[in-house]
This record gives structure tokens, sequence and C-alpha cells, in this order.
């Protein structure tokens, strides 16, 4: 058995170096609406931007023809904006009136939309007069990806800290200074302060964000592990060595040899459903070419990985107990993938679990069980990488009165996709060609003060037990290469008037007939 996030991050950092990688989209309707950018896996890359519109469908719900006939509007500097604001950044939130500081086309209603990508990266946060320690392994060298010192959100480096000193969200100061002092060394520590960075925001208490990759120096191009022929080698034979994983199993590995960029003299095969072996050095049947170049999402590529992993060594599950106690919190979290509950129980199966301080006659009762438990548990975590949720949500009716009960959670965190999209957003599923989306699960509301929080009022975040499972997103997307939703009240309800919302989403790209619908594993 085996921890996935730790199985994924080894084999799945093969499969990131060696293919292209293609952009996520975000899009957001104008006005004072937050804008959000996020990866999982790796620091936020911009590569375009455009505040205005190119097309009449996009945020078009409810306007005249008038406002959005005109599609070949666009505000200059746009794209700066969002490079200098979120580069290097796991998450990144602004207002659409961030960018919008001039109308590019008056009476035409615009949005602001982004592409990005998710490049493989150390992500470093050092709060303000604390040391920054950037190190690589012997023989590689720093190369700094970017570098922001200021305050982006509440919560980082918050720590006792008075409010006024991390009221001030706004403040942001990209900076070149570890780039000239720690790239092409092995090793380099910075201090976090005002002294070495200047005062962004005076009164704030900052803290210092960093994105750097360590790479071997000259031997290959930055960001190719195998372009000398030892690298080359070294790699391929990782990646067949990945591959075999999938040759007992009637299982298909073409997805995850398409993803491969090979460059070599030497053949090598794959396997595939029918057991049959393939040379990925014969021509492609597209292009005729030699190589197999494809590009592929960070996600998609680590799916991959994970789905031929699962299938040959298992996954042990998470379990959380979390004693009957009013007002106590049950917390399931996956650092990669998502939450799947397999079992839950409100009661008691034995005399020992949340015993402390406890008589025997609140103990004696091992056969208790709340019905449709379970339920609640899928219903309020499933496919969501973070859940938390208060005893009380599932302690009524009492199941057997005098009896200390105890809340028991199993779960495992499933590979998968996921997406956040704010309020008055368009969320963007898709997947790569020949594959097509299956939705795992989808909720509307909010349930954190942070997400989707920029700029926002207190009263509009405050209400964090708005939760609202929606089917809206399956029915709309299942079964199609790519899907577009409207992060919308008319579209999916509005469980909570007031409160600015936000859908999270997660699926899984499959190819079709591999796999029976909403199944991750089979």
């Amino acid at each position: 058995m085996l921890r996935l996030s730790t199985t994924i991050l080894l084999a799945g950092t093969c499969l990131l170096a060696s293919a292209g990688v293609s952009p996520e989209t975000v899009t957001t309707c104008e006005g004072d609406h937050v804008h959000r950018l996020s990866c999982d896996t790796g620091v936020i890359s911009v590569q375009t931007a455009i505040y205005g519109r190119e097309d009449s469908t996009t945020c078009s719900e409810g306007k005249p023809q008038l406002q959005t006939s005109f599609t070949q509007c666009s505000l200059p500097g746009a794209v700066d904006v969002l490079k200098r604001r979120c580069d290097g950044k796991r998450v990144c939130e602004l207002s659409v009136n961030v960018v919008a500081t001039s109308d590019p086309c008056k009476g035409t209603y615009k949005y602001l939309q982004t592409t990005y990508t998710c490049l493989p990266a150390i992500h470093l946060v050092t709060c303000e007069h604390s040391l920054a320690h950037l190190h690589c392994d012997v023989g590689q060298v720093i190369s700094v990806y970017g570098a922001n010192y200021g305050r982006s959100d509440h919560t980082t480096c918050s720590y006792k800290r008075p409010p006024p000193q991390t009221q001030n969200i706004d403040c942001s100061l990209s900076t070149s200074k570890i780039a000239e002092s720690c790239g092409g060394k092995n090793s380099c520590i910075i201090k976090a302060s005002n002294a070495v960075f200047g005062d962004p925001c005076r009164g704030t208490y900052k803290y210092l964000e960093l994105a750097y990759i360590c790479e071997y120096p000259v031997a290959a191009p930055r960001g190719d592990p195998t372009a000398s022929p030892n690298k080359r080698q070294h790699f391929v034979n990782t990646l067949e060595r990945l591959l075999q994983c999938c040759l007992p199993l009637n299982f298909n590995c073409h997805g995850i040899s398409l993803f491969l960029s090979w460059n070599t003299e030497r053949s090598s095969s794959f396997c595939s459903s029918s057991g049959s072996t393939h040379n990925i050095n014969s021509p492609s049947p597209r292009t005729g070419s030699s190589r197999t170049m494809l590009h592929l999402r960070l996600s998609t590529a680590l799916l991959l990985v994970a789905k031929c992993l699962l299938l040959t060594s298992g996954v042990s599950a998470e379990k959380v107990i979390t004693c009957a106690i009013s007002q106590n919190v049950q917390r399931l979290s996956c650092d990669i993938g998502v939450i799947s509950v397999q079992a839950a129980l409100y009661g008691r199966k034995d005399a020992e679990i949340c015993s402390v301080g406890r008589s025997q006659e609140q103990l004696a009762n091992t056969e208790c069980s709340q019905e449709g438990t379970v339920e609640i548990l899928k219903r309020r975590c499933d496919g969501k990488k973070l859940c938390e949720l208060n005893i009380n949500d599932v302690r009524s009716p009492d199941p057997c009165h005098g009896i200390f009960k105890y809340l028991e959670t199993t779960y495992t965190c499933f590979p998968a996709i996921r997406l956040v999209a704010c309020e008055l957003s368009v969320a963007h599923l898709y997947c790569d060609e020949g594959q097509i989306i299956s939705v795992y699960g989808a909720d509307y509301g909010r349930r954190d003060r942070t997400t989707c929080s920029y700029s926002r009022r207190i009263s509009q975040i405050r209400n964090t037990s708005c939760l609202h499972p929606t089917s809206r997103v399956a029915e709309s997307c299942n079964g199609k290469n790519s899907c577009t939703i409207q992060v919308r009240n008319s579209v999916l309800g509005d469980p909570c008037v007031g409160t600015y919302k936000y859908l999270e989403v997660s699926y899984v790209c499959e190819y079709p007939l591999v796999a029976p619908k909403h199944s991750l594993l089979e």
C-alpha cells in the first residue's frame, strides 16, 4: 500500500518535465468581481491576458446585443499587470477593476480572460524578519522564477499579528533582488526585510513569496532534464520502469505514453489494453513524425500516472475520529487529489475509542450507529481537497441515548482535476484530445473566508456554512471534451443570498469505453 501524494510526486515529476504544458483559462465578467488563478501543483506562469471582448458570447447573459457585438476590444498592458501580480505564486486573486484602469471600448460589456500554465517549481514563503533558505542538490544551481515582497491575503504570516498589520492585501512589490543574489548559486540565504527589499506598505506585516527551480548548469537547456545524452537515457529508463506497472493489467496505458516527449535513437515500447506493444519511435499516425511531442496538462499527466499506480499498488485509506463533544470539528484533507469518503460511523463500535473520563455505562453499547452518516459525509466532502464539518451536523437524532459517541470517517484521496471559479466568472473544463470529462463532484457556495475574497466586504464572506452540492455541472459537461459553465445564481441557484460565492468542481479526463462513467479506477 502507498501514500498517494508521495507516489504521484515521484512518478509525475518525470512526466512533467518531458512534455509541453497546455494552459488553463480563467474568465471573469466586468465589474468588481474576483479573478482567481491557482495551481495545485507548481506555480503560476501567465501566458496571455485580455481585458475587453473577443467574441459575442462570453459574459453575454442578460446583455443587449449592442453591448456584445464589438469583438475587437482589448486594453493594452493587461498581460503585464497579471504577470506582475501572479507569476510565481500558487494562488493569485485580484479584482477585475485592478486591470480596468481605462475603458478600451465604451458601451461594450467587457471581461477579463487569462490563460496560464502551472510550472513545476519550489515555492517558498518567508515571513518578515525571517531568513529565506534556497538550496539545491549537489551539482545543481538556483534559477529564480519570480519573487514578491508584500501581502496579498489576510492569513499568511498572520499569527498573533494585530488586525491593522494584516489589513492591507493590496501590497505587492515584484523584486529582482533574489535572482540577483541567488541565481547561479547552489544555496543562498536572504532576509525578508524592508532593509533588503524596501517597504511597499508601511505598517503592514509582510512576507516574501518566491519560486525557483534547481537545474544543472550548461549541461541542459533550462527546464529540459533530458537534453544531455546521459540524462536522457536515465530519463527514458525511469519512464519505461513506470510504464511497466501497467503490463500485468488489462489497462489502457496509451494515454501515458502519448504524453511523453521522446528524442532518442533508442526504441521502446508501451502497453495497450490489448496487451500488444507499440514502438514509441514509430511514425505518428497523425503527423508521420518519428517523434511524439504532445502538449499536456500537468494535472492530466499526474492523473494518468496515479491511475496506473493505484491499480497496481492500491491506496491506503485515511481515518479521522472526532469525539462527540458539541462544536468539535472533523477535518478531512488531501495534499494530492480529492476526497472520496469510503465509510462513516456516528455512534460507537468499541469501548476504547473516545473513552477517557467516561463511565462504563457510557461505553457499554458497541453496536450503536446513526443511519445515513456516510451519505452526509459524501455529500459534504466528496470531490474537495479540504472538508471541515461540525460534529453537530451528524448527531441528530441520537442513535443511542446515554452512550458517549464519536464520528469515525475513512476516506481516500483520488486523483482528479480540481477547479475553483468565483461568482460571475466562467468555469472552463477541458480534457486532452481523445478524452472526455467525467465530473466527480461540484459545490456552489462558500466554506471559508479566503477563497474568492479579494476586496470583498466582510458581510459577503462571513457565511462559511453555505454548501450547495449541484448536479448541473455533471449534466452539462459529462461526456464532452470541453465545457464552460457560467458561475452565477441564475444557473446554479442561490444557496445563501448576500454571500459572494464560488464554484468548486473536481473531475477526471478519461478515454471513452476504457472505464465506466464516474469511475476513477475501473
